[in-house]
């Protein structure tokens, strides 16, 4: 049986640390000193993210990752594979950045932590973003590739157990990908779903709503911005094959939910890991009292911690 617990004083500024309120200052400063990401092109704040003048550190690139090219619904599909010789699982990721920016190899040194705590080959997902490739190419390219694994998994690594995840938007897209191999295809191949601070509501949690203009990675209006850059078509934000939150959630795996509470989605892993154990499904959530936006991107005791836990839980499903 699963159960979901919160403590009020999670939510109680009393419990923040000096730590994570030193980090949060930090991240005021970098954002702070940060060109207005809504003044350009999305280009323009997709490439300095790759180069690190971002929100989040730049992270080293593994000189262990390789690259497997795929069939994709809109031409060749990149995968990055950072794996061990013989692993015994393979987890899929998908990136977070609003649909808009990021990519599979900015966050190599965590999925090294994976591949070698957990003996896993991580198989991460470029998919294309959004606004020169809105909804639904981001959706379709990560069901290719899962759709891919199920059929090569065997052959390429040795092992059919998966495990699937990511962060924010990559949260979103895992949701999206387990609802889609389900209802589109009658497959549901993985055992677990690791998901960290993800949007599950487009037309936005009151959580987004009701944050305002304080920059710490993201606000209101970022996340206004990034629904619609992803949204350009005039789609109904509520339709469940875009808000899983709307969605049937039957006969999913065991899902571990990640979130700060100084997080402007934060109301999103809440209502969705109680509409995932409504559902019948296991689900985990922990909330870090001052964490903020995929906080575990930041050094700190809460960022080992909340890594440890996504290993154990990945390591172990």
């Amino acid at each position: 049986m699963s159960r979901l617990t919160l403590e009020q004083k999670t939510f109680d500024t009393a419990s923040v640390s000096a730590e994570t309120l030193e980090t949060n200052e930090m991240i005021h400063d970098i954002t702070g000193k940060m060109d207005d990401i809504w003044a350009a092109h999305p280009s323009v704040a997709r490439e300095a993210r790759r180069t690190g003048k971002g929100a989040f550190p730049m992270a080293p690139r593994s000189d262990r990752a390789q690259t497997e090219t795929i069939p994709g619904p809109g031409g060749p599909l990149d995968l990055r594979i950072i794996a061990p010789e013989n692993p015994d699982g393979i987890y899929l990721h998908i990136h977070g950045g609003g649909w808009v920016i990021g990519g599979p190899e900015q966050q190599d040194p965590r999925l090294e932590r994976i591949a070698d705590n957990c003996n896993m080959a991580v198989v991460s997902v470029d998919y294309r973003l959004a606004p020169e490739d809105p909804y639904p190419a981001g959706p379709e390219d990560c069901e290719a590739a899962a759709l891919w694994l199920v059929d090569n998994a065997g052959k390429k690594f040795g092992t059919n157990r998966m495990v699937i995840g990511g962060e924010s938007a990559g949260g979103h897209l895992s949701a999206l990908t387990l609802l889609r191999l389900r209802d589109r295809h009658g497959l549901t191949p993985f055992c677990g779903a690791n998901l960290v601070a993800g949007v599950f509501d487009l037309g936005l949690t009151p959580s987004v709503r009701n944050w305002g203009t304080e920059l710490l990675i993201l606000n209101t209006r970022d996340m206004e911005n990034y629904v619609r850059c992803f949204l350009s078509n005039g789609e109904d934000p509520r339709d469940p094959d875009i808000s899983p939150l709307y969605a049937n959630l039957t006969g999913l795996p065991p899902a571990l939910f990640t979130a700060g509470t100084r997080d402007p989605v934060l109301d999103d892993s809440l209502f969705m890991s109680a509409r995932w154990l409504a559902a019948g499904n296991k689900s985990d959530l922990t909330v870090y009292p001052g964490g903020a936006h995929v906080f575990m991107a930041f050094p700190g005791a809460q960022s080992r911690d909340a890594l440890e836990r996504i290993e154990t839980f990945i390591g172990s499903c």
